[in-house]
């Protein structure tokens, strides 16, 4: 049971100047959703070509690296989630050789690379899922997997009741009959996911050896590190018994103890971590650990992950007293096991934060406003493709929305997944694909041009051009030494709803979230989302970074 050979590689030799192994705490990282990024081919779909072209415009934003979803060959059930090889590329979006060229591009721009690993579940049309269905019960290929017999409603009805009362994150239970009408195979298999994503058995040996193999696959081409998908999951509770409850768990599996969280699940970080440093410069791990930040930072003591996710701060609404609660458990946690917040306000599975913090020219403000105050904060920082441009939330026409979530529980992510809008004409999908092409994955609403790279660029009032100014400026204060790895974060609201942030006495991030003007404090005001309409104020939904010397 083995990945593909690795390829060799100088892992990383490309970069420019000198690199640390702790690159990851000053970095801004740029997410790229491929599908909604650049279609390179015109068939509606963005692909590596596409990414490859439009390097050179990540590289201008200043960020650190790039973050990828995954390309890898799936049955896109949920875009790319279901894996079905994890060491190879989908045809969908190009060949190893794109990748290579990628990977090689991105290094000559400064630019690090992570790929995302899906650990806790494959697609059912992965080859060893196939091979554990033909197998049938009993047999060594299904242990891979969890594998059960259900609970039966009468003695005339074996099995015809899932093992337990789990439900999916997609709606639904979340247990499918392995051969359905089969007399003789009986077995149930677990899914958190949907139907095609059969979970993993991590309690098997063989299930550690395999991925392993998948990460050396990826480290020996080069890439700079991972994000870790669902890390918290894998382990089950032994015995698969009833959960406290059978609410359905689209809260991230938080409804439900028995599918997460499980101690054992520590020392596959360790083993990983162990494997990330034996590659020079080191290898970076991330994890996407939705849990409250006293459990996820256990994710990153100093022999696990090097960062996680503040799931706590991601989801937030415009409320400076929840944002200075959520700092604080965060800084809290910090302190106690020392890597510091990796922080984020949108990704492609939540809502935009311009429609989130009230949609219209008033979301459109506080997003500004919150993605100024997000760059200033302690530790690294993540970006979502669109983000820099201000994009609100999309509602995808119901007959157009291809997110599992929706068919299985009436929630979709599609309205963050709409492709990205490039030029101000509507052709080609406004530029989103380079030749004619058929539509797009997802439609683009009218108006989508107004958003557009290319117009942002000439405007030098777009969030486009702020963002890039205040990436410019970070990497300035860190070289200046303003920025430290040491910093923390004190957070208090004051009167108004002025929400301070300290990370050290030389500087603090302050974010008006109340609905009057407020009196700023002592400082010089080095960056702010809005001209200030008069020295020592803030306006309401700005923000500024103030430097105290």
């Amino acid at each position: 049971m083995s990945a593909p050979a690795p390829a060799t590689h100088d892992g990383g030799a490309h970069l420019r100047g000198p690199v640390t192994v702790e690159w990851w705490q000053s970095a801004v990282i740029y997410q790229v959703y491929p599908r909604s990024f650049a279609d390179g081919n015109g068939d509606g779909v963005g692909d590596l070509a596409g990414l490859i072209a439009r390097l050179p415009y990540i590289a201008s934003l200043g960020v650190d690296g790039i973050w990828m979803t995954p390309f890898q060959p799936s049955p896109q059930v949920d875009q790319g989630y279901d894996v079905s090889d994890y060491c190879g590329v989908d045809p969908l979006f190009g060949t190893m050789e794109d990748f290579d060229r990628l990977l090689e591009l991105a290094h000559s721009l400064g630019l690090r690379i992570l790929l995302d690993v899906v650990p806790n579940h494959c697609s059912s049309e992965h080859p060893l899922f196939q091979q554990a269905l033909a197998a049938g019960p009993g047999s060594r290929e299904r242990e891979l997997f969890h594998f059960v017999e259900g609970r039966s409603s009468g003695p005339e009805s074996p099995s015809d009741l899932p093992p337990n009362n789990w439900q999916s994150v997609f709606g639904g239970r979340a247990w499918s009959r392995a051969t359905p009408g089969s007399e003789t195979d009986t077995e149930w298999y677990l899914h958190l996911f949907s139907a095609g994503q059969p979970d993993w058995n991590w309690r098997n040996p063989e299930v550690g050896d395999y991925f392993e193999n998948v990460l050396r696959f990826w480290f020996d081409k080069g890439v700079d590190g991972l994000r870790i998908d669902v890390a918290h999951a894998l382990f089950k509770a032994e015995g698969l018994p009833d959960a406290p409850s059978a609410s359905p768990v689209v809260d991230g599996l938080r409804s439900n103890p028995l599918v997460s969280d499980q101690e054992e699940v520590h020392e596959v970080y360790r083993r990983w971590r162990r494997l990330a440093e034996q590659y020079q410069p080191q290898r970076l791990l991330v994890g996407e650990v939705n849990l409250e930040p006293s459990r996820a930072a256990r994710y990153t003591r100093g022999d696990e992950m090097h960062q996680a996710f503040a799931f706590a701060f991601v989801r937030l609404g415009w409320d400076a007293a929840a944002w200075a609660a959520v700092g604080t458990e965060l800084e809290a946690a910090r302190t106690l096991h020392g890597a510091a917040p990796t922080w984020a306000l949108e990704n492609h599975d939540i809502v935009r934060s311009a429609t989130r913090f009230g949609g219209g020219r008033l979301g459109a403000r506080r997003a500004r406003a919150a993605l100024v105050a997000l760059l200033g904060l302690p530790g690294s920082a993540y970006i979502y493709q669109g983000q820099e441009l201000g994009l609100p939330e999309v509602d995808v026409p119901v007959d157009s929305r291809v997110d599992p979530m929706w068919a299985r529980g009436g929630v979709t992510r599609d309205g963050a997944r709409v492709p990205l809008p490039w030029a101000e004409n509507p052709s080609l999908t406004h530029g989103f694909s380079e030749r004619e092409a058929a539509g797009p994955w997802l439609p683009v609403p009218e108006g989508w041009g107004d958003y557009a790279v290319e117009r942002q660029q000439q405007d030098p009032h777009s969030v486009l051009q702020l963002a890039t100014q205040a990436i410019a400026l970070r990497r300035r204060l860190w070289d200046e030494g303003v920025f430290t790895a040491d910093d923390g974060g004190t957070w208090r609201v004051e009167e108004g709803n002025l929400l301070l942030c300290e990370r050290s006495p030389r500087f603090l991030v302050a974010l008006a979230m109340g609905a009057e003007r407020v009196k700023l404090p002592a400082g010089v005001v080095l960056f702010s989302a809005f001209p200030l309409a008069e020295d020592g104020w803030l306006q309401p939904d700005n923000a500024v970074w103030i430097r105290r010397d």
